[in-house]
């Protein structure tokens, strides 16, 4: 798929946890296009053609594909983040290059997919969750892992989620009630012949994948959203 720059405005933007936004954008120009599961680049600048691309950070896309508008979720996390939740507004104007990234065009087993996410990990798996295309994995699992349950922000999407596809099975761990998610537990209850697609911080993914790798999954079972 081309990627190609969408000048957006914010339609909406909400901040229901202290340090975490959810923003929707529509586009100036044309519909978004790209896959469940892939990411995009959002510059506050404005884009000069004649000019090089400004300073940008990289965002997983929370909606599906067939939706009209285009969903992020965020935590502060340095400058960029920090000026995106002083400045940004309804109305505001960015531009959103996109689509990047492969999670799920990779040919994988739809047999035994297993989620597992960290805090806003969880928002590329929600583009796919609420697409048609979710309906075809066969008992799927979900392990996501917030902080505590005042972080979980995403009950709509996931209600979405099990509407399209009841087999999804959610494991949602609270660190403040039952400690941080656990790949050795995750892996004893899934099996090596399970797909992962892990999402997170970088760290965890680096951990939850070589702990995958050393305990027999092969490489082509382990999927990330590493793009940071």
């Amino acid at each position: 798929m081309i990627v190609k720059k969408y000048p957006s405005e914010v339609v909406t933007i909400r901040n229901q946890i202290e340090g975490i936004f959810t923003i929707e954008f529509a586009s100036l120009k044309g519909v978004y296009k790209f896959y469940p599961g892939q990411f995009l680049h959002l510059a506050l600048d404005e884009y000069d053609p004649s000019s090089n691309w400004p300073e940008s950070r990289c965002f997983s896309m929370q909606t599906p594909p067939d939706s009209d508008k285009l969903k992020i979720t965020f935590a502060i996390k340095g400058e960029f983040t920090k000026k995106m939740a002083d400045t940004l507004q309804t109305g505001s104007r960015v531009t959103l290059k996109l689509p990047y990234g492969d999670l799920f065009t990779q040919l994988h087993d739809k047999a035994k997919s297993v989620f597992v996410a960290g805090g806003t990990g969880i928002t590329p798996f929600l583009s796919l969750f609420a697409h048609s295309s979710f309906e075809t994995y066969n008992h799927p699992k979900l392990y996501a892992g917030f902080r505590s349950k005042e972080m979980n922000i995403y009950g709509d999407e996931l209600k979405i989620a099990n509407s399209i596809n009841p087999e999804l099975n959610i494991s949602a761990i609270y660190e403040d009630e039952s400690g941080i998610l656990n790949i050795k537990n995750i892996l004893d209850e899934c099996g090596i012949e399970s797909t992962y697609f892990i999402s997170g911080p970088p760290a965890m993914i680096k951990d939850f994948k070589d702990y995958l790798s050393y305990n027999g999954v092969t490489q082509d079972r382990i999927k990330t959203d590493d793009w940071e």
